[in-house]
């Protein structure tokens, strides 16, 4: 029996943007997107490089279909140093849990917020959806922010905080700040890049709070 090629699949325009590595996460970003732009790459260089060109590297053929350059430009960078990273921490699943934006280039702490129990898939949620906030507030519309959590990224692109944590006193704030930001990504569009952090090649994301 043939094993599938593994493929990479660009998204130029859709709930979150990037080059990601299967077609779940690609169709989870672009189904309903109105106008999204995404195709398939064999390679990882050529998705890439693709990524940076923007849409405007793909061509027509004669039959009038879309097809790509060849991506024989030099590899992009590993990251955009101008961007933001953001982290979450918890001490137990639940447990006291904490999160932070920083800017890539200098670790310049952009927020810091903490709270007596929570988890950190929504920690990693909150601080993507703080981050873009932030950046909007203050008209930044191209700053890349990058996470190392697949699960919260899936859960910004889908506008879904999907939590089992129940309320009770101590998740009251949390459970609420939560409800706030599924309120914010229902009532806003934006542009900035919201991107994995690929820790296997990069290294630990630099908001990393060190407690592995």
């Amino acid at each position: 029996m043939a094993v599938a090629k593994k493929k990479y699949y660009v998204v130029w325009k859709g709930a979150s943007t990037g080059v990601f590595h299967s077609w779940a996460e690609c169709k989870a970003l672009v189904t309903g997107f109105p106008g999204a732009r995404y195709k398939a790459f064999p390679t990882l260089r050529e998705a890439e490089a693709a990524f940076r060109a923007g849409p405007g590297s793909l061509s027509t053929d004669a039959q009038g279909k879309k097809k790509s350059v060849r991506a024989d430009s030099p590899a992009p960078a590993r990251f955009d140093p101008n961007g933001i990273c953001v982290d979450a921490a918890c001490s137990g699943n639940p447990g006291p849990m904490e999160y932070q934006g920083m800017w890539i280039r200098d670790k310049a702490l952009l927020f810091h917020k903490q709270f007596p129990m929570g988890t950190n898939n929504i920690g990693e949620f909150l601080a993507i959806v703080h981050a873009l906030a932030y950046l909007k507030q203050r008209g930044a519309s191209e700053i890349p922010i990058y996470s190392d959590s697949a699960i919260a990224l899936k859960w910004v692109a889908a506008k879904k905080c999907k939590t089992q944590l129940q309320e009770s006193p101590e998740t009251v704030e949390l459970l609420d700040l939560v409800q706030r930001a599924e309120d914010w990504l229902a009532g806003n569009t934006y542009r900035n890049p919201v991107l994995k952090w690929e820790t296997a090649r990069w290294g630990e994301i630099p908001a990393d709070f060190g407690r592995k």
